[in-house]
């Protein structure tokens, strides 16, 4: 006769502490993302009025349960049926897509080979290297846009530079163009790309390398066959990292884009602050964060993947 097995384990109880921890962060969110979301759902099922704040509320919390009940009843989805019939928002989402998808390609186009030579770099100078890219952060984002607008005028320092080395004729239009926000996305993100991406390639095992190569793999070869999919986590967190905030990006398409220059961030603030239409404008910012939503649980998914793989 076998032993009898044995009875199976308790699982272990969390400790206060346990408990604690994980509260924290939900609070957190509850606070700062969940109460806010509502707050911004429930101005966009409201109606616009001539008032202050603009718009009349479908809901009185100090009206009890009789309130709620007349809140099912009152709440219009107008606002968000007017978004489809209007194709200036839904081509400000589409254009906003495309604009942060083409960015953020240029931007891995860029930010590959420069935190593939950081993860090369000798010991001792890749935290000189890495501190050279967080450097920018050191100065306000609205200066280091600002100064781009120096850069990229007809008579900036570009167009000198170029016209100086005899380069072009005249001047060339940069300023005012999807070209120029494309230039000020793919620079002031480009760090939430190469952070990542060096983090995942210096922890490369070089040693695979070696091995590709006394078994006579070329060079080429094996990056593509090593050293691409192993960095393959860090690419698509730095890539998420600079879609994400791209799309609903406001700053750099109103001080570098021009009037054709149509996204949905510049499109919400002309609702909220020249309109004063504070449902349609709540109304387009839960549809954007509901589009955000895909590549957050996509971004989400892939972490929790690394995470179980040990990357």
């Amino acid at each position: 006769m076998s032993e009898t097995a044995a009875a199976p384990q308790a699982k272990p109880r969390r400790s206060v502490g346990g408990w604690l921890l994980i509260a924290i962060p939900y609070a957190w969110l509850l606070v700062f993302f969940l109460a806010p979301f509502f707050i911004v759902f429930k101005i966009s099922l409201s109606e616009i009025a001539v008032a202050i704040p603009p718009y009349i509320p479908n809901f009185d919390p100090a009206a009890g349960w009789e309130g709620f009940t007349e809140m099912l009843g009152a709440f219009s989805f107008d606002n968000y049926v007017w978004l489809t019939e209007d194709d200036l928002y839904w081509k400000s989402y589409l254009s906003s897509v495309s604009i942060a998808a083409i960015s953020t390609l240029i931007t891995l186009i860029v930010g590959f080979p420069l935190a593939y030579g950081m993860a090369r770099a000798p010991k001792e100078w890749r935290a000189t290297l890495l501190m050279l890219v967080i450097l920018p952060f050191w100065t306000s984002f609205l200066i280091r846009v600002y100064a781009w607008i120096g850069i990229l005028k007809n008579e900036g320092l570009l167009n000198q530079l170029l016209l100086s080395l005899g380069l072009i004729d005249q001047p060339l239009t940069i300023l005012n163009t999807n070209i120029a926000v494309y230039i000020g996305i793919v620079y002031s993100y480009l760090p939430f790309l190469v952070l990542p991406l060096y983090a995942n390639l210096e922890k490369l095992d070089t040693s695979l390398l070696e091995a590709a190569a006394d078994l006579g793999c070329p060079p080429w070869r094996s990056f593509w066959s090593i050293t691409v999919p192993l960095a393959l986590p860090g690419v698509l967190a730095g890539c998420f990292l600079v879609f994400i905030p791209a799309v609903g990006e406001f700053v750099i398409p109103d001080l570098l884009g021009g009037s054709e220059t149509l996204m949905i961030g510049k499109t919400l603030w002309t609702e909220f602050f020249n309109n004063r239409d504070w449902p349609v404008s709540s109304a387009v910012a839960v549809i954007l964060l509901l589009i955000l939503v895909v590549p957050i649980v996509l971004f989400q998914n892939q972490q929790q993947k690394a995470a179980e793989r040990g990357l």
